[in-house]
């Protein structure tokens, strides 16, 4: 397997742990929250990832903020390879 760094060097990855974490709360407020941040920041977070995506990822409905099919995509692909960096990072 070869890793593409200039793939990665283009995106912040604290990022993508914002994005999950926004997409389990489905609240920036409460992303915030868990991740000892503001709110706007949390929320220049997501104008940067929807740049990145080009999509709007989370669409605001009933006070949620509700992902879209591309965030769901995003989401599904995205975790399990959070889930075993955070692993490897637990138990070197």
């Amino acid at each position: 397997m070869s890793l593409n760094e200039d793939i990665l060097l283009g995106i912040d990855l604290n990022l993508l742990l914002t994005f999950l974490v926004v997409f389990r709360e489905r609240s920036v407020s409460e992303a915030a929250r868990h991740l000892r941040v503001t709110q706007p920041a949390v929320s220049g977070s997501l104008v940067r990832l929807r740049q990145c995506f080009g999509d709007p990822l989370f669409l605001r409905r009933d006070r949620k903020m509700q992902p879209t099919p591309k965030a769901q995509a995003i989401a599904d692909a995205l975790l399990p390879a959070m889930l075993q960096i955070e692993s490897v990072i637990r138990h070197p």
